[in-house]
């Protein structure tokens, strides 16, 4: 004998959609929007700082002891894997020899 829950799920009828198709309908929603946003700004944020580093020939274990850092903390910061602390920001801007700006 069929329970109700199995009856209930023989009658659901699902709708595939592809990667796009949910993107187009979810960017357009304030929420997503901004943490789209968010996301996206961090990531070139963590590109920045790998080619700056790329640019004065300088490895993560150099930023990391000029920042007191580990190693492992920088390279999860240019892969876009951590999020920076305006501090940590700055530490690093400096070890690069950079100076963080609004503008």
């Amino acid at each position: 004998m069929k329970t109700n829950k199995q009856k209930t799920n023989k009658n659901i009828n699902l709708e595939w959609n592809s990667f796009d198709d949910v993107f187009k309908k979810s960017k357009s929603k304030p929420a997503f929007k901004r943490a789209y946003d968010e996301e996206m700004t961090r990531l070139r944020l963590a590109e920045q700082i790998r080619s700056l580093r790329s640019l004065k020939r300088m490895t993560q274990g150099a930023v990391a002891i000029k920042t007191g850092m580990s190693q492992s903390v920088i390279a999860r910061i240019e892969s876009g894997e951590r999020g920076l602390t305006l501090d940590t920001l700055g530490k690093i801007a400096n070890a690069l020899g950079k100076e963080v700006q609004l503008v």
